[in-house]
């Protein structure tokens, strides 16, 4: 409620009804990320990047962390339009540059009780993975995640069990791009590997 940014979801109140909470939000039509990844082309691919980052950097500049970026939270409009949906694992981070929100939306407390796991198996950053503290981040290593997947098809952390999955996150690198999709430019590889590092200073 307290973002306003044309690739974010839209929020115009929230409430209790009969002591059933509900949100009232903007009606969107189309289908989300993940009913069409493995049939995306690289410019589309690339151009739903570009509004995912966009909507990203509009949440941390209000110091907004969503935790739980993938394709299943991610929503294309008939019209092309990206929307980053279900803040409902977001966190409000400290920080100097962030003015102190007036709002009466809910969201998790601030400090998180250290190793708690939030997230979605394959999209958790290593530090969500492990229960540290997370900030802006985590959200880019989901973003690459979740840009690895919509250019290549295939997930870029997958185990056969939740286990395994982790285990990947923590020690193991996704198969280069190029070798999956001769289409993808070097330099976009790149930046995808560079959102994909391990360690947060990185």
């Amino acid at each position: 409620g307290a973002l306003n940014h044309p690739n974010i979801l839209a929020i115009y109140d929230v409430d209790i009804h009969n002591g059933s909470p509900y949100v009232v939000s903007e009606l969107l039509e189309g289908e989300t990320l993940r009913e069409q990844i493995g049939t995306l082309p690289p410019r589309k691919a690339l151009d739903y990047a570009v509004q995912l980052a966009q909507g990203l950097v509009a949440a941390h500049c209000r110091g907004i962390v969503h935790r739980d970026l993938k394709p299943d939270n991610i929503f294309v409009t008939r019209e092309g339009r990206v929307k980053i949906l279900d803040f409902g694992l977001a966190k409000l981070v400290e920080s100097s540059d962030v003015r102190e929100l007036e709002t009466d939306v809910l969201t998790k407390p601030l400090n998180t009780k250290p190793g708690t796991i939030l997230g979605t198996t394959g999209y958790m950053s290593p530090e969500q993975v492990r229960g540290r503290r997370v900030d802006h981040r985590s959200d880019i290593f989901a973003f690459g995640a979740v840009l690895y997947e919509m250019l290549s098809g295939r997930r870029a952390f997958k185990g056969e069990t939740a286990v395994e999955t982790l285990n990947a996150i923590l020690k193991e690198d996704p198969s280069d791009l190029c070798m999956v999709n001769a289409e993808i430019d070097l330099a976009l590889e790149r930046i995808v590997r560079h959102c994909l590092e391990k360690s947060p200073d990185d």
